[in-house]
């Protein structure tokens, strides 16, 4: 399906042009469907076929990488998350090697997913989400509450102070697609109307916070991301910080992995940690 035609998957098999049509041959014998409609060197997939070349490449993916992690851990479990781009590099990476010296047979494999996918397609054991407890068919662990702080380079600011809410007129807010209400939320907050929100839109927090950086606009940043940029110079705080944001961070797994030990070690950890802790 990928190449196209039984010569360019015999190359990368290294098989037989021969081979390759007889397995695909043989292949839709056993189905009773034709996969592919012939048009003179190429083979076209039928749309049943995409579907069911879909389904097996979730499964290949799954043997494949259950086969990794027998290899790298055959004693021990491993965890499968799906994580939040910034959530991850910077809350949980920092602090994943505590939950590993205490689970030395818990392998972890992170990949970064920007929204909620369903657990039944893919081979995630839980995800870090953000919004609300309304993950259908998962349970919930809340973390904590999302609080944003408005941060802004300090060559800017120096060059544009800002004492009121009123100072930003002119400035660039920058957005991110999943917040479309923080701003609203943040000018209320200040006790101030909303003006027209002017300014870059982002997908994600990474490249909004280098926006910032670079003197492009005005950041609103959860405070686990501004503190550690207030911290080390690169930014500085406007006006009233830590502001409540619309939604919390959660861990999120699937009702039937619950009891899975890798999981279950993962879940009480997460809780111990963000137990009393301000983020």
């Amino acid at each position: 399906m990928r190449t196209g035609s039984t010569a360019a998957a015999a190359r990368e098999l290294d098989l037989t042009q021969s081979t390759v049509s007889r397995l695909v041959q043989n292949l839709e014998n056993q189905l009773g469907h034709t996969l592919f409609e012939r048009h003179r060197q190429r083979l076209v997939p039928t749309q049943a076929a995409q579907a069911y070349g879909r389904d097996v490449t979730r499964a290949l993916d799954l043997i494949q990488r259950s086969s990794m992690e027998f290899v790298t851990n055959p004693g021990g479990g491993a965890l499968s998350l799906s994580i939040l781009p910034a959530f991850g590099t910077r809350w949980l990476a920092p602090r994943l090697g505590d939950f590993l010296a205490k689970h030395p047979g818990i392998t972890i494999n992170l990949a970064t997913r920007l929204k909620r996918f369903n657990f039944a397609a893919e081979t995630f054991d839980a995800a870090i989400h953000f919004g609300a407890d309304d993950w259908r068919e998962a349970d919930h662990l809340r973390l904590f509450e999302e609080r944003m702080t408005a941060c802004i380079a300090p060559t800017v600011a120096s060059e544009h102070p800002i004492n009121h809410p009123d100072d930003l007129k002119g400035l660039a807010l920058l957005q991110l697609e999943t917040r479309p209400t923080a701003w609203r939320s943040w000018f209320a907050a200040q006790g101030a109307d909303t003006p027209p929100i002017t300014g870059m839109l982002f997908d994600q927090f990474a490249t909004m916070t280098q926006a910032a950086i670079a003197g492009l606009g005005v950041a609103l940043l959860p405070d686990f991301l501004a503190d550690i940029e207030i911290r080390e110079g690169r930014l500085q705080p406007v006006l009233k910080r830590s502001i409540a944001g619309a939604g919390s961070y959660w861990l999120v797994w699937p009702e039937a992995r619950a009891d899975y030990p890798p999981l279950a070690a993962f879940r009480a950890w997460l809780a111990e940690e963000v137990q009393g802790q301000t983020v």
